[in-house]
């Protein structure tokens, strides 16, 4: 019997190649505000340009193979190096463009180059369900992925592009805001997580209670995060002036407290659901058999019903991390700090390799926790 084509392969190389035939792989402009020359991409990398067309091409024949084995291998790593020559092609047209260019002169990476990397990431994600890996396979796959981008940056092969050059620049203040960035994180799922978990526990065992207690937090969910933020400036610097404890403690209009109050009352609903759900998902005979062997509330709690309801628990941990990490890039309109500094500031200046120097690590970053908890989640199913 013939394989039936990977439908989702199919329209991942259709998108790509015609995101390379119809649009710019790289920009060159005499400075940052000026919008510049588009450049395809067999004019701006033409040795790595038939590369990825051989990638492409591999990829193309994968989708008409049987779905698992060694097809999908090939296809894993065909999309790899397709991602990794796409981030070469982009360094190698930069420093070409950059030959006798004036200081201020800067090599923008296209939408051809975006689409193509974001095409190559879901043919791995494609490959790798298809492959049904585990979670050290995955694991292994992203950290010797990252591995081989980090060596493209370190050798310097991607200097000359211009998101490098403007992160050159803002090296020390990136990781201030970075490190800001995780504090702030960190500051909110610990409140929340001691907040949301009795709000959880009390939802299971007062049913009563769940309309009123899902009908404030549902409330909270409602009211856009710039609002949220904009509606805490006042009252909090009111406060701060009035007593000024609060002001000494770092409590003003603007700031992290603001910002902190805010997050923890966005990341109040899913960890108070999920806590509920995970108790809920238990089996009670599990429960009555506890109880049954002596057992006291407190000890069926945390033997019985917290493990078992652990992975559904941590789903919900997964949720408001992820959640949470983009929101505190909008927590820098109220003076947080964070990755969404410089997104503000790139919006402000239309600069936009500013804008993306807080963009792309707040989404990888958001990546990276989502995948570590997937994996906690999966081998805590087990």
């Amino acid at each position: 019997m013939t394989p039936r084509a990977n439908a989702v392969l199919l329209m991942l190389i259709a998108v790509g190649a015609l995101a390379v035939g119809t649009t710019g792989f790289v920009t060159h402009a005499p400075n940052r505000l000026v919008t510049g020359i588009s450049i395809p991409l067999w004019r701006a990398a033409e040795p790595q340009a038939g590369a990825i067309a051989a990638m492409g091409a591999t990829l193309l024949a994968t989708a008409f193979l049987p779905a698992r084995g060694w097809a999908a291998r090939l296809a894993l790593i065909a999309a790899s190096a397709l991602m990794l020559l796409s981030l070469d092609a982009a360094g190698a047209a930069a420093r070409t463009l950059a030959l006798g260019a004036p200081e201020a002169a800067r090599t923008l990476l296209g939408p051809a180059f975006w689409i193509l990397l974001l095409c190559a990431a879901l043919s791995i994600l494609d490959a790798l369900q298809r492959l049904e890996a585990r979670a050290a396979a995955r694991l292994g796959v992203v950290t010797g992925l990252a591995a081989l981008v980090a060596a493209l940056i370190f050798t310097g092969r991607l200097d000359q592009i211009s998101l490098a050059r403007e992160f050159a620049g803002r090296r020390d203040a990136f990781v201030s805001e970075f490190v800001r960035h995780c504090a702030l994180v960190a500051g909110t799922l610990g409140p929340a997580l001691l907040i949301g978990v009795p709000l959880g526990l009390l939802a299971a065992r007062r049913p009563r209670s769940r309309a009123p207690l899902y009908a404030v937090l549902n409330g909270v969910q409602t009211v856009p995060s710039i609002a949220l933020f904009g509606l805490l400036v006042g009252p909090l610097a009111a406060l701060a002036s009035a007593v000024p404890f609060f002001a000494a403690v770092g409590v003003h209009g603007v700031g992290p407290a603001p910002a902190l109050i805010a997050l923890v009352l966005y990341a109040l609903l899913p960890v108070a659901r999920n806590t509920e759900a995970g108790l809920r998902q238990v089996d009670p005979a599990a429960v009555e058999a506890a109880f049954a062997m002596g057992m006291s509330h407190s000890q069926v709690f945390w033997q019985v019903e917290l493990p078992l309801g652990l992975p559904v628990f941590l789903a919900g941990v997964r949720v408001v991390t992820v959640q949470t990490i983009g929101l505190v890039a909008v927590a820098a309109l109220v003076g947080a700090g964070g990755l969404g500094t410089f997104v503000f500031q790139g919006i402000g200046q239309y600069a936009v390799d500013l804008v993306l120097i807080g963009a792309v690590p707040t989404i990888l970053l958001a990546l990276a926790a989502d995948f570590l908890l997937s994996i906690l989640i999966e081998r805590l199913g087990r």
